[in-house]
């Protein structure tokens, strides 16, 4: 008898016992690199046998021998078993079959929220890469998506990935000291409180091997603009570290006051390089300026959230002599500014700093900041205060050889999440944090387009 069973423990009508058995992972049209990357390695709560549903062509071939060298590999390897239907009623087999209990998504994000709502309609748990949403349209049927999961007793999750960074969790830390950092300054529409910026590049590797793209990823219409995309892990930072385990709603808490965008050229013999094809595709032709290709990936905005000032900023380049995306933040308290760093400076390594507010002795923050630090050193022994030479600046120091890289981040939110299906429910903020966050850039993107654009 085949019961499709919306939380776990898994109960059946015809058992008095819980079914103790692994979740089985369903992964549908995987077109992003990030739908192998959660299955890297193994996964106590998941059985080993994973059904993919998707179209024919390249993308889901990149997904299996990813999997497959995985399962190859001679240090821990997994023991995936892939179960593969391709065809064009790919998402209609998949509803139909109801052969797990958990869909993965990463791909083409012009169908993403799409796949959301259809996978809880059919009553699966979703976890999906961002962004679940990449227009207004979008944004509708997200909401409507939740409803669904909330009549059929399933779960949304956003893969958000950038929770589990080292530093970032730090930065949260050092913020809910007031002794330190004091309370969190409302700043202005010119001068944020918040400000981040985030740089990434369209030709980079991954695992080791230079990373080819779909070529659709460089269409706005199915990947989304740069402040739709990369600005959701930048959001829901501000989040999580500001306002931690309370709800932000976006019909109350948040405005969104401004939003521009520009564009990165792409070269037709770069485009060929990180996609393997030529000439340009035709929906791609309208993109076309004397034969350069521009990419709509950069944008800045700026809103505010329960009373605070939020700037941001996302950079698409082409490449990087480093091969690293950079991050930074400052955080304004009225203590203490806390400021993410990671340029030329750093060696371009994400480094994080604490600087004394103005008025604020710097002896004072030093010592508010070691008491923290010592605090810390139990679960992060290696973390040290180290001065520099601003007298006001101290540097909060974990060497990057203890900090767990970004590709061990996806497991560490599918365990997560599939612990959070064991024990029946997520947080209830996690719902309206995601919503509010889909709201902000989906609006931006809305006001970036009816604004000048920016070279």
């Amino acid at each position: 008898m085949y019961c499709l069973l919306a939380a776990v423990p898994l109960f059946c009508a015809s058992c008095s016992e819980p079914a103790e058995r692994p979740l089985r992972l369903v992964v549908l049209d995987p077109g992003h690199f990030h739908a192998s990357l959660l299955q890297k390695n193994a996964l106590e709560e998941l059985s080993d046998t994973v059904r993919v549903y998707a179209p024919e062509g390249a993308e889901v071939g990149q997904y299996l021998a990813a999997v497959a060298s995985y399962n190859g590999r001679a240090e821990e390897p997994t023991a995936w078993q892939e179960v593969v239907y391709t065809g064009p009623d790919y998402l209609e087999r998949m509803i139909g079959d109801r052969a797990g209990d958990l869909v993965v998504l990463a791909g083409n994000n012009q169908k993403k929220t799409n796949y959301i709502l259809e996978s809880v309609k059919a009553g699966y748990h979703v976890l999906s890469d961002k962004p679940l949403a990449i227009c207004r349209e979008d944004f509708d049927m997200l909401r409507e998506a939740y409803a669904e999961a909330h009549s059929r007793g399933v779960w949304i999750c956003d893969l958000m990935t950038e929770r589990y960074d080292a530093l970032n969790i730090l930065t949260r830390e050092l913020m809910r000291d007031t002794e330190l950092f004091g309370d969190l300054l409302p700043g202005t529409a010119d001068n944020p409180s918040i400000a981040m910026r985030s740089i990434h590049h369209f030709f980079k590797s991954v695992s080791g091997q230079p990373l080819i793209r779909p070529a659709w990823y460089y269409d706005v219409e199915q990947q989304g603009e740069g402040i739709a995309d990369v600005t959701t892990h930048l959001i829901d930072l501000v989040f999580w570290q500001c306002f931690p385990e309370t709800p932000v709603r976006y019909e109350t808490d948040v405005e969104v006051l401004s939003a521009s965008h520009w564009p990165t050229t792409v070269q037709p013999e770069d485009f060929r390089l990180s996609t393997g094809t030529e000439p340009f595709p035709p929906y791609l032709e309208k993109y076309l300026r004397d034969g350069v290709l521009e990419v709509m990936a950069n944008g800045r905005m700026l809103f505010r959230v329960k009373g605070v000032h939020v700037g941001m900023e996302v950079v698409w380049n082409w490449s990087s002599p480093n091969g690293e995306d950079a991050f930074s933040a400052v955080m304004r308290g009225s203590r203490a500014s806390i400021e993410v760093v990671q340029d030329e400076t750093t060696g371009n390594v994400k480094s994080l700093y604490v600087r004394a507010a103005e008025g604020v002795d710097p002896a004072q923050t030093e010592a508010a900041l070691q008491r923290r630090v010592a605090a810390l050193q139990a679960e992060y022994p290696e973390l040290q205060v180290v001065k520099t030479a601003s007298p006001d600046r101290f540097l909060v120091d974990l060497p990057v050889a203890v900090r767990p890289g970004h590709e061990v981040h996806f497991g560490l939110v599918a365990e997560r999440f599939l612990r959070s299906i064991r024990s029946g429910g997520m947080p209830a903020w996690e719902e309206a944090n995601t919503l509010a966050k889909y709201y902000i850039t989906t609006t931006a993107v809305e006001l970036a387009r009816t604004a000048p654009s920016e070279q």
